[in-house]
């Protein structure tokens, strides 16, 4: 074994995964990579031709790879773990009128674990990944993950659910570059075809991001189960019909099947009478969320309430908050009012650069 020790490698096939794997082992680790197999398409009634993490090509391109730099790859089938944990996830969601945060539940229960258990057979004492993020040690003893240096690309946000256990034995090493000096070091490397991977901002299971496609073939009684329902404003007047409750999402402005004048964007969902109401872009905006199943980074606790800056959506720039924590709950009063929280999306919460914790949004 190497000086540095080893370390098991998550290599999608993709640009991020492969330079990450690349400069661990020309830094001197002994580096083992693996490629999770989550998905594949054709089970979904998908596109024949797959794309993305999952796919044969991708799975194929991490292997030549490992083999091109002289360390081992491993390839690990976890589809049934994935499609029993997060799949049923997605749907039960979207049916009890929420929606889903897939990529957090993959990683923080599914990934990880699966990484972890692989990495103990094979004694590595770390894992790594192409996470645009950064990680140290916090002189409270704890681990903390921080932002990644390009705001861009920082992926904390989907991080937010990972064990203290897990944090002690993970490492991102592409958390202080960019997307654009890793695609320029891929080059250097002389992987002129890596450099050039587009990336993927779909749901890996969901190719076509067509989710209502996805979940009739999961659950093909669905329309059957759940059949039209009313459009209403937030006053109850009723405005026309939709074709069922879960195939709308809060703050949709497009799709909805419906014109009354003016924008309009879905504003609730209620899937005790199928109803789904419809307001103006100023209906969205709340000024207090409460936030549940929340995991603490970079404390164990909050005891007293404390100032943040709370992100409910992974592209969002995030808002000035007060945290108050009560138990497993985090009560979110924002200072200024905040637009389309989604019940089951993430609320994740920092200090500066540096990731408090997170949970699942309520109603």
């Amino acid at each position: 074994m190497s000086k540095k020790g080893r370390v098991l490698v998550a290599m999608s096939g993709g640009v991020d995964s492969s330079v990450a794997a690349i400069m661990l082992h020309e830094q001197g680790y002994e580096v083992i990579g693996i490629t999770m197999k989550t998905w594949d398409y054709a089970s979904a009634g998908g596109s024949s031709k797959e794309t993305g993490c999952c796919s044969l090509d991708s799975i194929n391109d991490a292997r030549a790879l490992a083999v091109g730099y002289g360390f081992p790859h491993y390839i690990l089938d976890i589809r049934d773990e994935f499609g029993d944990f997060v799949i049923d996830n997605f749907v039960d969601e979207y049916i009890a009128g929420r929606t889903p945060n897939p990529c957090v539940l993959c990683n923080t229960h599914i990934k990880w674990s699966a990484l972890m258990k692989r990495a103990d057979k094979l004694d590595c004492e770390f894992i790594a990944t192409g996470h645009y993020a950064n990680i140290r040690l916090h002189d409270n003893g704890r681990y903390v993950i921080s932002k990644g240096r390009d705001e861009n690309k920082d992926q904390s946000y989907v991080l937010w659910g990972v064990s203290q256990e897990n944090l002690a034995r993970t490492q991102f090493p592409l958390g202080n570059f960019t997307k654009q000096e890793i695609r320029q070091m891929a080059l250097e490397m002389g992987q002129e075809e890596l450099a050039k991977k587009s990336e993927s901002y779909e749901i890996c299971f969901v190719p076509d991001n067509d989710y209502r496609a996805f979940l009739r073939h999961k659950r093909p009684t669905l329309d059957d189960e759940i059949g039209p329902g009313n459009f209403v404003l937030s006053d109850g007047t009723v405005v026309g019909q939709h074709i069922g409750y879960p195939y709308f999402t809060i703050g949709q402005r497009k799709g909805l099947g419906i014109a009354l004048g003016k924008p309009m964007f879905v504003i609730e969902i209620l899937p005790e009478s199928n109803t789904v109401v419809l307001g103006e872009e100023h209906e969205l905006e709340k000024s207090q969320a409460f936030v549940r199943d929340i995991n603490l980074i970079k404390y164990a606790s909050i005891e007293e309430p404390m100032e943040a800056i709370t992100k409910i959506r992974y592209k969002d720039a995030g808002a000035l908050s007060t945290i108050t924590q009560q138990g497993n709950i985090m009560q979110v009063d924002f200072a200024h009012r905040v637009k389309g929280i989604a019940p089951g999306q993430s609320a994740v919460f920092y200090e500066g650069s540096d990731l408090l914790g997170g949970g699942f949004l309520m109603k």
